[in-house]
């Protein structure tokens, strides 16, 4: 799914430094990260809770952005529709609870997103792509992810598309006499399970579904910073209530992490991790860029329509062969911002329990 703002934020992200954690309390300190509303699309938008980036916080590892979104009943607004659109300098990552989006990009990749089945789509220095909900879908529910390539793949990594469908595995709780939930580990790894999808940073992302009252412990990679993001009411991370559709924040150095199902009902959860991401990038719509005259450069190659992005071929919308329920074939970019970009500062890998995220 692209951001498709009309008036896009921008973010110019900076190291936030190697701090180490406090270590004078016993378990992990948690940062909540709440969400904001963002519509994507036109009359028929749908609203996304976007947790990343943030003003405070604005990326975990190399995530750079986290958007989460239904469960939706889009038969009736016609669901997923978003033209060829481009993307700079970044890895998308999307994981589906339910429903079914087909894909085609310029890399002459097509593929469809599933529940259960995580899609990677490497832009390299340039691709553009397209992402229509088929027609037998009646609800939507899942996350889109962006991984900020570093400057070693941005402009070398080639287009790709990567399929992959973890297996998923029963989690063991504190209560041994009943089943905790499952997991399923789509990037890195995770309770000695891997998945073999291709990163250019270390990264981690695995669905839990959390059974009812029950809690387990996760050992985690200490050099790792982590985000738990949930689905609904009900998760407490390290004994903190986590509200819907936020994320959990832990710094690096913490070796376990404890997660608990409070509620009756089985709780959706995806934990993302990574290495800090020592690079500043500048973020603004659909591109990841190093300074705000590439991020001019991107635009007016993507309204050109130049060779950098290649050319979407197969798209069918939901207006017909090339065009979405807008008439449109392609997504032209916003226009750019007045004012100046200023730095925003990614604070520290350490979680700070006084801040709401926002």
């Amino acid at each position: 799914m692209s951001n498709v703002e009309s008036s896009p934020a921008e973010y110019l992200l900076e190291d936030g430094g190697q701090a180490q954690p406090d270590q004078s309390c016993p378990g992990a300190k948690v940062e909540i990260i709440t969400s904001r509303d963002v519509p994507l699309g036109g009359p028929r938008a749908m609203t996304v809770r976007r947790t990343l980036p943030q003003r405070k916080r604005s990326m975990i590892g190399a995530w750079c952005f986290a958007d989460h979104y239904g469960p939706d009943f889009v038969a009736a607004t016609g669901g997923m529709d978003v033209a060829p659109h481009p993307h700079t300098g970044l890895q998308t990552v999307s994981w589906l609870f339910e429903g079914e989006i087909q894909h085609v990009d310029s890399g002459g990749n097509r593929g469809l997103v599933r529940p259960g089945e995580v899609n990677l789509m490497t832009s390299g220095a340039g691709i553009c792509h397209s992402e229509t909900s088929t027609k037998e879908t009646r609800i939507l529910h899942g996350v889109q992810l962006w991984v900020a390539l570093p400057s070693s793949a941005r402009e070398t990594a080639p287009r790709a598309f990567e399929h992959y469908e973890p297996e998923p595995f029963a989690l063991t709780g504190l209560d041994a006499s009943r089943s905790a939930g499952e997991a399923r580990v789509f990037i890195g790894e995770l309770f000695g399970q891997s998945s073999p999808v291709s990163t250019y940073t270390p990264l981690l992302g695995a669905e839990l579904k959390v059974a009812p009252g029950q809690e387990f412990v996760v050992a985690v990679n200490p050099e790792f910073e982590h985000g738990l993001l949930v689905d609904d009411e009900g998760i407490q991370l390290e004994g903190i209530d986590v509200p819907s559709g936020a994320i959990a924040y832990t710094g690096v150095g913490e070796k376990t992490l404890t997660v608990r199902n409070t509620s009756d009902r089985e709780v959706l959860a995806v934990l993302l991790g990574g290495q800090p991401f020592g690079e500043e990038i500048l973020m603004w719509w659909n591109f990841v860029a190093r300074d705000y005259a590439e991020i001019e450069q991107f635009r007016q190659q993507w309204q050109e329509r130049s060779e950098r992005f290649g050319v979407v071929e197969g798209y069918v919308g939901h207006g017909g062969p090339n065009k979405n329920s807008d008439g449109l074939s392609w997504l032209p970019a916003p226009a750019l911002p007045n004012a100046s970009i200023k730095p925003r500062d990614n604070p520290p890998p350490v979680a700070r329990p006084s801040q709401d995220g926002q």
